[in-house]
This record gives structure tokens, sequence and C-alpha cells, in this order.
């Protein structure tokens, strides 16, 4: 596929974006990735709180509170200041309702783009706060969204397949896209195929020009992990999307600016706990819109 560009940034424009995740007081995750990131690619961010932690919960010890009670109001009173909008982008979600929060913004700002975060798991297990249920609402933000941005476990969860591990071959990662396109998605990027190579590939289809012609971006894997690198990920992405860069050359931005920001996380304080340090590489992103 030829990359597309989604959105055509006016250089003295500031594009405002609503930021649907839960707000984590610590784990670098979430709204306080999506804020930073966003902001640094000259984003106007308006978060839209979906719950609020204590910490990831990858840690043993996390507290949750569900905002959805609070959010009808919470937009309500955007309406009634006449907040636009030109990007919805969503990701994870306190419960099942608050899809239709979601597709509230999009009845209310037809025009903003659709950038979806399907956060529901990793490693082919759900997110402790999860169920089923809430699984199976968040596939209805596939249907229309500009950009989704699954990984393999979500991706599967999404498509009802068995997760496949992370290692797919080119037919099983083509057939994979095409599911995802037929879901409604105008564009998918699969995050984080590892083929055991010292690579990890991410792979970018579009709905007009097929899943068979897609694109594939290799970057090399380091050998630590840290979490919270696919929150940076999409962030970055969507702020890439935002300053007019192509979806392909944003997924590349985003994969190249998540593999410095672990690098620099290498160099913290017991860093595969603290989530990742992606402070020092905010200006990757500023350079984009200079």
């Amino acid at each position: 596929m030829a990359d597309v560009t989604l959105y055509d940034r006016d250089p003295l424009y500031i594009p405002r974006v609503a930021a649907v995740h839960d707000m984590c007081g610590y784990g670098k995750c979430s709204l306080t990735a999506a804020i930073p990131i966003l902001s640094a690619a000259g984003c106007d961010v308006c978060p839209v709180p979906t719950a609020l932690f204590s910490a990831h919960t990858k840690y043993e010890v996390f507290t949750f509170h569900d905002t959805t009670d609070i959010l009808s109001g919470y937009l309500d009173a955007w309406q009634k200041e006449g907040v636009d909008l030109d990007g919805v982008y969503s990701g994870f979600l306190g419960s099942p309702d608050q899809v239709a929060i979601i597709q509230r913004l999009y009845r209310e700002y037809p025009k903003a783009l659709r950038l979806v975060d399907p956060v529901m798991g990793d490693a082919g297990q759900m997110y402790p706060t999860y169920t089923p249920e809430l699984c199976e609402a968040m596939g209805a933000l596939a249907d229309g969204a500009d950009v989704l941005m699954p990984n393999l476990t979500e991706a599967s969860i999404l498509t009802k397949r068995d997760y496949p591990g992370q290692d797919l071959d080119d037919a099983s990662v083509t057939d994979l896209l095409d599911a995802l396109l037929k879901l409604g998605a105008k564009n998918v990027v699969l995050k984080g195929i590892d083929h055991g190579d010292g690579k990890i590939v991410n792979y970018v289809a579009s709905a007009e020009t097929g899943a068979e012609n897609k694109i594939e971006l290799a970057h090399d894997k380091l050998p630590y992990m840290i979490h919270g690198t696919g929150d940076a990920f999409a962030s970055a992405l969507c702020g890439a999307v935002l300053a007019g860069k192509g979806l392909a050359e944003s997924a590349e931005i985003a994969g190249e600016f998540v593999r410095h920001a672990m690098e620099s996380t290498r160099h913290q304080p017991n860093f595969e706990e603290r989530g990742v340090s992606f402070e020092l590489n905010l200006g990757e992103l500023t350079a984009l819109v200079k």
C-alpha cells in the first residue's frame, strides 16, 4: 500500500484531541503517557478519564475507581462550552458502558479522527479489570475507526480467535489484518510481532488497498521488557498522524520513539519496574511540528 495521510496539518494550528483513557498515578501509561506525548507533538490534549488507578495493573497492589457515572455530565459541560475536537483517541476503558460515551463523541464530532487503541490485554491475557462483556463492547469501536491499533492479544479478542503467540508467519499476519479490516476499520496498525530474529515488527494495512498490500516496519528488539510501551507507541503514532505525517511513517516514528525511550529507561533506578521513561525523548515528537 502507498502511505496514507489522515490529517492535513496547518503549521500554525494546534489540533485538539480528546484522550479517552484511564489516569494512572504510578506506572507511566494511559493519560500520563498520552498527555505529554501528544502535547510534545503540538496537540491540545483534553483528557476524558475512564478510570482512576493508584498504579498500573502490573503491580500486585493497586486501587481502581470506575468513572462511568461522571462522564455524561463531563461531556455535557463540553457541549455547553462549545468545545471542538479534531480527534478522539481512546484506550483503556473502565466499563462496557463507556463505549457509548466514545460513540457519543463520534456523533457530536463527526469530523474528528477516530483513533482506537483497543486496550484489553497483552501476552495472551486480559488485564485484571477487564471482563468478557467489556471486551465484547470494545469491538464496537473497530467499526469506522480511522486507525485501529491492537496488539496480538487484542487482535485475537476482537476477531474471536485463540491467541496464536507472538510469532506469526506472513500468511497468518495477512489473514489477521484482513479479519480486523472486516470489522469496519479503515486502517489497522498491528503491533508487536516477534519472529525471534531480534526484531519487533509492526504492520500497517488499509481497507482501501487490502491486507495483502500491508506495510511491514521492523525495529531492533531490546533484551528487556518494560510496561507502558504500548500506550507510548499509540500516543506517539496519534501525535505523528496529527502532525500531518502518513500513517506508515507515523508508525515508524512511534516505533523508534518507543525504542529510544526504552533505552533511556535502562539508565533509571529499578528500570524494569518503573514503566517506560520517555521524557528525555519527547523532542523527537516536537521536531515533527517545528
